[in-house]
């Protein structure tokens, strides 16, 4: 008995070693921050005692919140309508012979590419099967047509909005390096993506309010929005961003992930109104309001842009809430059409057309199951 005590503990330390190498030394976890990277980190007002902070006291939970009833409720309780049993409807389109128009192409949760301006722009690309570091811990939906095995084009700006894993994959970051002009991205997440062959040169960090031209009549801001970031266990060692996008012919939001805050006004007061602006509309709970909108606060959010069309994302791919998965739009369809919100509802893959961002899609989610 003694022996087999023995080697149980071994096998225990031999797993907990093994969990511990794999924390530190797998390059998904990305990469550290030194030198003029480090540095130009510390010289942004939005960085103290080591780390990023919001504008306002953002709490990651709720102060009523039982953390032990949350954990339990999410590992034992869960909602039997997390994920749809159909085979979610995609629309196949050719990346490679986009039309000469601007459009958009939505790929589910935060996923989409723009064509502005002759220029290819792909956001916070996640195409592998899983938005978590723990393999088979949070598969994607099933779809049909995976876009993860399609050919893209070149593409001349990747921005990334924040280092969480359902915004910033690796596998698809790296599958994807030899098509990348350039990345945008907020200050410090460029570490993780020089530590994945990226060169220096490609990769363009910025702190709120900065701004870049991508163009003679294309300036990119980088905004603030209300969030957290990080791959390890220690939090906001990088900075969470939106982006306003200002071209010759529109004016667009790019709200990555954020809770409701003072922001919002300000961006729509300082670059509104916006032709578009892109929202997060899922993987919402009351316990982490502060860094998820809620849908009682989309219309609001709507109001302080001063935008003019809206397009809800962060569903309809990864279960990372405990709501229904078709909750978030059905919600948000809801209160378009009580508030008289322009919402633009597309299939994944569906071409969305700059210059009709007035055209009414059918609400798609209600025909599957």
């Amino acid at each position: 008995m003694r022996t087999i005590g023995w080697i149980i503990l071994a096998t225990l330390l031999i797993i907990l070693i093994s969990g511990i190498l794999y924390y530190f030394i797998h390059p998904i976890f990305g990469g550290s921050f030194k030198g003029a990277r480090l540095e130009r980190m510390k010289q942004s007002p939005n960085f103290k005692n080591g780390n990023f902070h919001n504008l306002e006291v953002t709490p990651s939970l709720k102060s009523d919140v039982n953390v032990v009833a949350l954990f339990w409720d999410f590992l034992f309780n869960k909602n039997p309508r997390l994920k749809p049993i159909d085979v979610l409807p995609v629309v196949a389109c050719d990346l490679e012979n986009l039309p000469p128009d601007d459009v958009l192409i939505w790929f589910g949760h935060s996923s989409y590419v723009l064509k502005l301006d002759g220029k290819l722009i792909l956001v916070d690309p996640v195409f592998s099967e899983n938005a978590s570091p723990m393999p088979g811990s949070n598969n994607a939906f099933k779809m049909s047509v995976d876009y993860a095995t399609m050919l893209f084009p070149k593409i001349d700006y990747l921005f990334i909005t924040h280092d969480h894993y359902d915004h910033l994959d690796y596998d698809t970051v790296v599958k994807l390096r030899n098509k990348v002009g350039q990345v945008i991205c907020g200050l410090g997440v460029g570490a993780h993506i020089e530590s994945w062959g990226y060169k220096a040169d490609q990769i363009i960090e910025g702190d709120w309010y900065d701004h870049i031209q991508l163009g003679a009549n294309f300036q990119v801001t980088f905004t603030p929005a209300r969030h957290f970031s990080g791959r390890r266990i220690t939090r906001n060692t990088t900075l969470w961003t939106s982006f306003v996008l200002k071209t010759s012919k529109y004016t667009i939001f790019l709200g990555g992930d954020s809770g409701y805050g003072k922001h919002f006004k300000k961006i729509g007061d300082q670059f509104g109104p916006f032709d578009l602006a892109i929202l997060e509309c899922g993987q919402y709970n009351d316990a982490w309001h502060y860094i998820h909108s809620l849908p009682d606060e989309w219309a609001a959010e709507t109001k302080d842009l001063k935008a003019q069309a809206i397009l809800p994302v962060h569903s309809s791919k990864f279960a990372l809430a405990m709501h229904d998965w078709k909750e978030p739009m059905e919600k948000f369809y809801e209160i378009a059409d009580k508030e008289n919100i322009n919402l633009l509802t597309p299939k994944i893959g569906e071409l969305v057309y700059f210059n009709r961002l007035d055209k009414v899609y059918p609400p798609w989610w209600r025909e599957v199951q």
